[in-house]
């Protein structure tokens, strides 16, 4: 992409953003209706579609206003735009994205929900707020590796944010009864219509110590993207449930759609993992990884 391409493309986004960023922010004083909803997908789509990223969906997403706290991995700041495309939602995030340039006011637009890891009651706060949103029928993605990683492999969730389901369908506070938890896979198998090689994962992927701007760089010199966002089968959680072995089984559901989509594997998130039911989960078993 030529620097005029991109110069354009960028003034694009930003009349889209001048244009909504209004309307959007007056429906979330008074009354966070559909408008507040609706302003950050659209905003995404028209970002994808200018820069060429094509996004595939499959699997068993939630229905249309269905509360689910979402755990997904995490590969790059372009998760955000990807995940924020395919419906209303909020994401939870590290405190420091606030002041982010740009980004920061993007997230609270957004609504949010930050974490200060330097406190260590944050979790705790968290987790009240987050079952806020979610009785108030959110959808909440939480990336539960707790940072990007290069998109090969998948590190281990973390399941003390997952403490929000419990709080969420607590019946002395008036809470849901049961909380739907939903696995969620996103991997960037091609780009310019061929498979994306390990050599190349850093074009896409953010992570580690990787300055932004190189990075940004190599991402709009690159053609086309193809990302491919798999919703596994969702997981039941209500008062029966164990909150780490359900954080093991939505883990073992996003390795097994990441292995196959770089495999060029079709699959059907449904058979990779059977909903998990609670008590304890009994007889659901967890898949290989």
């Amino acid at each position: 992409m030529t620097r005029l391409g991109t110069a354009f493309r960028l003034l694009l986004c930003a009349l889209t953003f001048a244009i909504m960023v209004g309307p959007h922010v007056l429906s979330l004083r008074f009354g966070r209706g559909r408008l507040a909803a609706w302003c950050p997908t659209l905003f995404h789509r028209t970002f994808l579609r200018l820069f060429s990223v094509r996004v595939t969906e499959s699997g068993s997403p939630p229905g249309a206003g269905e509360p689910a706290l979402v755990l997904s991995n995490h590969i790059s700041w372009l998760d955000i735009l990807v995940l924020g495309s395919l419906r209303p939602l909020s994401f939870v995030a590290k405190s420091e994205i606030a002041g982010w340039p740009v980004i920061g006011m993007l997230a609270r637009l957004q609504r949010t929900v930050f974490i200060d890891r330097a406190r260590r009651a944050a979790t705790a706060d968290v987790n009240a707020t987050v079952a806020d949103r979610l009785a108030a029928g959110d959808l909440i993605v939480l990336f539960a590796e707790g940072t990007t990683g290069d998109g090969n492999r998948l590190l281990p969730f973390r399941s003390s944010l997952v403490g929000a389901a419990r709080t969420a369908i607590d019946p002395g506070a008036g809470g849901l009864g049961r909380i739907r938890l939903q696995p969620l896979a996103i991997t960037y198998p091609r780009r310019n219509g061929l498979p994306v090689v390990r050599s190349e994962r850093p074009e896409i992927a953010w992570y580690g110590d990787m300055e932004l701007a190189p990075h940004l760089a190599l991402f709009l010199k690159g053609g086309p993207i193809d990302v491919h966002v798999v919703w596994g089968a969702p997981i039941t959680f209500d008062a029966g449930t164990d909150r780490k072995r359900a954080t093991a089984v939505a883990e073992a559901s996003v390795r097994a759609a990441m292995r196959g989509v770089l495999a060029g594997r079709a699959m059907d998130p449904a058979q990779s993992q059977a909903p998990a039911q609670a008590p304890g989960f009994a007889g659901s078993g967890l898949p290989a990884i």
